[in-house]
């Protein structure tokens, strides 16, 4: 019962940020060119500080300087089925549906390059994961759910223990919120060298500033019987039963669970708040062949280990508490990435994009806690080991100089992930979708250009099969971003 109760607390994760593109736990929408046009993998421009970073050797000798801001909202959405829900005070015989809200009003980036000779020396700071604040206003289904296994085991000692029918436990009812907020901060360093007038290569490293904030409230927690339709303060509630799981308690496990419930009369309030550094090598290189230029990324896997400062003070044998216990870590890595890409210019005036990407997603270690029979909470540092696979992006665009000033380009991403049913769920999730983005750049001089563009994009609905509770989960979300940026030659 207890156990039940507190998984509650694991909504915080819920609320991690916004990733808008790319893997599970990384943006790839770190400057506007990528927006207007999503396949940037193989194209040479300053934008590919992060995109294709050994193609950044490849234009005209100077610093080249890229500022960026966007703006992005989303939904999550999900529908679930669970029979506690039939004892809801609010119950209207349909699946629950919960809406969190999230919105990052502000992602800045900043490229920089200076080429000189065969060398280009370069930066970049951008929000490389999350970016947002979201806010589930009426909690999730978990966290519902959760004060439902309390009614129903109320109502199931009541029955057993032959009380009065009027103060039998029949539903429930509470108010409940969620908010979150999640940044990882990136600032990578790195040289390209032309071996060649046709070849170059590239190595960096990226150094990772993880910080997220998450906060959860339950509070006003009613129990329904016959006798109070309206509800009663569970304290009040839990007072007059009291004696009478005290008794069985000397007799029966369960009844020491509802015990433990006590604790909780006063319901969840709950702050943590959680940082950490990570590193991560990055190689590319880049070809050029006639109208064709080839290019190729790894960046190698964030080990990030998130530091706890949380009103959780000591450890419980309870799964979703010690996620996010005072002066512990937790792993948050993020994963390795494969990037493939080409750009075709069939004539001067247009180039055609297109490029691959893949996250090792199974490889990057995040922590879960779960409860054996004996009721004790093991740490687990492999819970990505219950994805199908790792994350298989494919791109492609293209960009047309209208005149020599203005030049408007498109392009889409299709994103798979390998969700399974086990990994999945109203904490934390992402589903399948395909994304497109348009826009233009715009030469003001020829040192000043202008980017604008729009990219939205589009998710699949993922539903879980029904579990043996009776439980059956649907998950969706919205995405939407628009930026403006300004590339600067000196």
């Amino acid at each position: 019962m207890t156990k039940k109760l507190l998984c509650c607390v694991a909504l915080l994760s819920a609320v991690s940020g916004t990733a808008l593109a790319g893997g599970i736990l990384t943006n790839t929408n770190q400057n506007v060119a990528f927006l207007r046009n999503p396949a940037r993998d193989g194209a040479i421009g300053i934008d590919g500080i992060y995109s294709n970073p050994a193609g950044v050797a490849f234009m005209d000798e100077g610093t080249h300087l890229s500022i960026n801001w966007q703006a992005a909202w989303q939904t999550r959405t999900i529908e679930t089925t669970n029979p506690v829900f039939t004892m809801s005070k609010d119950f209207n015989g349909q699946p629950q549906r919960y809406e969190g809200k999230a919105s990052a009003p502000f992602l800045p980036s900043v490229q920089a390059a200076y080429n000189k000779g065969k060398w280009s020396l370069q930066f970049n700071f951008s929000v490389t994961g999350g970016g947002g604040k979201c806010e589930f206003a009426n909690g999730l289904g978990s966290f519902e759910g959760a004060v439902g296994q309390i009614a129903a085991g109320l109502n199931q000692f009541g029955v057993m223990a032959g009380l009065p029918n009027p103060i039998i436990c029949n539903g429930y009812d509470c108010n409940s919120y969620m908010q979150g907020k999640q940044y990882y901060f990136g600032f990578t360093m790195g040289a390209a060298y032309k071996v060649t007038d046709n070849f170059s290569v590239y190595g960096g490293i990226r150094v990772l500033y993880g910080s997220a904030t998450y906060k959860a409230k339950i509070d006003n927690i009613k129990v329904i019987t016959a006798a109070t339709p309206e509800g009663m303060d569970f304290g009040q509630y839990y007072d007059k039963l009291k004696p009478y799981i005290d008794a069985a308690a000397q007799v029966s496990p369960a009844a020491k669970k509802l015990q433990a419930v006590e604790s909780y009369r006063e319901g969840v309030n709950l702050q943590s708040d959680q940082s950490g550094v990570g590193f991560a090598p990055i190689l590319g290189a880049d070809l050029k062949l006639g109208k064709f230029n080839l290019a190729v990324k790894y960046e190698f896997r964030t080990k990030m280990n998130m530091e706890n400062k949380s009103t959780v003070k000591e450890a419980h044998a309870i799964d979703a508490v010690n996620v996010f216990r005072d002066g512990t870590s937790i792993r948050e890595d993020q994963p390795s990435l494969l990037a493939f890409g080409v750009q075709y210019t069939p004539v001067e005036c247009v180039r055609i994009n297109a490029g691959y990407h893949h996250f090792y997603d199974k490889a990057a270690k995040k922590t879960y806690y779960k409860m054996n029979e004996a009721g004790v909470s093991t740490r687990y540092d492999n819970k990505n080991d219950m994805l199908a696979n790792g994350t298989n992006e494919y791109l492609g665009g293209a960009e047309w100089d209208i005149t020599k000033k203005l030049t408007a380009s498109a392009g889409f991403q299709i994103t798979r992930y390998g969700n399974t049913d086990e990994y999945i769920n109203d904490i934390s999730f992402v589903v399948d979708s395909w994304s497109y983005g348009l826009g233009v750049k715009y030469k003001v001089t020829d040192k000043i250009a202008i980017n604008a563009a729009y990219f939205k994009t589009c998710y699949d609905d993922y539903t879980t099969a029904v579990d043996a509770n009776g439980v059956q989960n649907s998950f969706t979300r919205s995405n939407r971003v628009g930026a403006i940026g300004v590339d600067i030659k000196f």
